[in-house]
């Protein structure tokens, strides 16, 4: 499914090929060669191109880091938003905990777009990742964000995922510094199977190259005869989970399927051809045969505890004993008494919950694929419990029209807004010794929700959609949708920004000073600092 090459290799006619005799002139001369250099180039105000003074084009946060980086930045001295920073509300945005809190965050949010001149994403409207590629990310961009799945590649953009004080810097007019990386070659041939989904090979990437640190902290450039046989959705849904494969960035060769999609988003004028240029030269290559990739599990407590579903139901005792260890050498006596062999009943495992969520399982073609499988059956009463949540509302508007909704909604899946929660714990919480599949972004422990300090645990495991929908169909007896698939469809997607332009605040190039900022009872101001001295004493 995936092999790994360990060493330098030139692109050459279409293909990857090692040339030991290469000398560092023809190395060096490759190197410019890539779609990541042409990027990184771009945007380098350094004064070489080996120690990178990086500016991006956009800057994104949600409402669990922005109000953080807009205090700091205000007390260095912020005035305006130079660049666009999109602000959105995916992530404490149910106000469960805390009382006013979360929503006392959001109105601050708004409150500094409009005095600085941002861009405010109410609450339900989007996760900060489908709304960056609905609306921003294009071919030959830089955008960085303060959430570790910062990926926009498939659509050309190569984007980072940072701390707070790196975005900082660039409201500050500052660089992101860095040496410039190593780039490997994701090579991608051949065309998935029905029933196989882009989290099946995300997770089978992720398996290959974590635990061995192939492409800790390199860029990846998927290239290769198999891209042009994934839709774009498809190529976002592997992207964005680049991020745990240790990887600083990725990119991706464009094509028609690329302009298509930002027409339809109504930014055809950010699409541009991106492709390796003859001599290309590549540090490394992953070699991923897409009709070769089957069914994934990933189980806790990482997304690199890979199994082939098959494999994995074929040994689920002995598999589920071992994470089950690994659990109580982690807890200890904190939990109460938990059994997760107790999970295969009459050799089947039993799933208690299934959700497809956030920016990774929330797109349009990972929802249709769903319903495809579910609709006309039931989700059913035995204890199973389902729950879609589309990843922006435009989206989820489309999916109501073209009747995908209607359809879930009567086989029994419970439709939410535009959420991140299941990704880390805010929403959807399993049941103590609850297993969950899910279509997200990680499987932490106790990322989904429970709390050990209170005798709790619960266990999640990362599937792609159409798997967990079948199993949703199967009475929750965990089941690859390659059982149940016999085709693969294309969906035609509508975007209607109106869904946007009546609630999303764009104030970018308006800034107005005179705003007063709206604090509350965990929002402070900065206190006032007095200069430091020639000396301390």
């Amino acid at each position: 499914m995936v092999e790994l090459i360990n060493e330098g290799v030139f692109y050459k006619n279409g293909e990857l090929v090692a040339d030991k005799n290469a000398g560092f002139e023809e190395v060096e001369s490759g190197r410019k060669k890539t779609i990541s250099y042409g990027i990184f180039s771009k945007h380098n105000h350094g004064s070489n191109d080996k120690e990178l003074k990086i500016k991006f084009d956009a800057l994104a946060s949600h409402d669990i880091t922005y109000v953080g980086i807009i205090q700091t930045a205000r007390a260095s001295g912020l005035k305006e938003f130079k660049v666009p920073y999109v602000l959105t509300n995916c992530h404490n945005s149910l106000c469960a905990v805390g009382g006013t809190i979360n929503e006392d965050d959001h109105a601050f949010g708004l409150s500094a777009a409009k005095k600085y001149g941002g861009i405010f994403v109410p609450a339900h409207f989007a996760v900060i990742h489908q709304y960056m590629r609905e609306m921003f990310a294009g071919c030959g961009k830089m955008i960085i964000g303060s959430d570790s799945h910062t990926r926009y590649g498939a659509l050309g953009t190569m984007a980072v995922g940072e701390g707070g004080p790196e975005l900082v810097k660039q409201l500050l007019g500052r660089y992101y510094e860095i040496k410039y990386p190593e780039v490997i070659a994701v090579y991608l041939t051949g065309k998935p199977r029905p029933g196989v989904g882009p989290q099946d090979v995300a997770l089978a990437l992720i398996g290959k190259v974590f635990k061995n640190g192939f492409v800790k902290n390199k860029v990846l450039e998927f290239i290769g005869p198999g891209v042009k046989n994934l839709s774009v959705d498809y190529r976002m849904g592997i992207d964005v989970m680049t991020t745990e494969t240790t990887c600083l960035s990725s990119i991706w060769e464009t094509d028609d399927k690329v302009k298509r999609f930002l027409e339809v988003h109504g930014r055809a004028g950010d699409y541009s051809e991106l492709a390796p240029q003859e001599g290309a030269y590549y540090d490394g290559v992953v070699e991923v045969n897409l009709s070769e990739i089957e069914c994934m599990i990933a189980l806790p407590f990482h997304p690199s505890n890979v199994y082939t579903i098959k494999e994995f139901l074929t040994n689920a005792k002995d598999i589920l004993a071992e994470v089950e260890k690994e659990g109580r050498e982690q807890y200890g006596d904190k939990v109460m008494s938990y059994n997760l062999v107790d999970k295969v009943v009459n050799g089947k495992v039993m799933v208690d919950q299934g959700i497809v969520a956030g920016c990774s399982g929330g797109t349009y073609e990972n929802v249709c694929a769903v319903t495809d499988i579910i609709k006309g059956k039931r989700v059913g009463a035995g204890g199973f419990n389902f729950s879609v949540y589309p990843a922006s509302q435009p989206l989820y508007y489309e999916l109501v029209n073209n009747g995908y909704i209607p359809e879930l909604m009567l086989s029994g899946a419970v439709i939410r807004s535009a959420f991140c929660g299941p990704c880390f714990g805010a929403g959807d919480v399993p049941s103590h010794n609850g297993l969950s599949i899910r279509h997200t972004t990680r499987n932490f422990p106790n990322r989904e929700g429970s709390k050990p300090s209170e005798g709790q645990i619960s266990w999640v495991a990362l599937m792609d959609a159409r798997s967990i929908a079948a199993t949703a169909v199967n009475g929750g007896v965990l089941t690859p949708a390659t059982e149940v698939c016999t085709e693969e469809k294309e969906y035609e997607y509508k975007f209607n920004n109106m869904v946007y332009e009546n609630r999303v605040y764009n104030g970018f190039g308006k800034p107005m000073p005179e705003h007063e900022l709206r604090f509350g009872p965990n929002i402070a101001d900065w206190p006032k600092m007095q200069q430091l001295g020639e000396n301390i004493l």
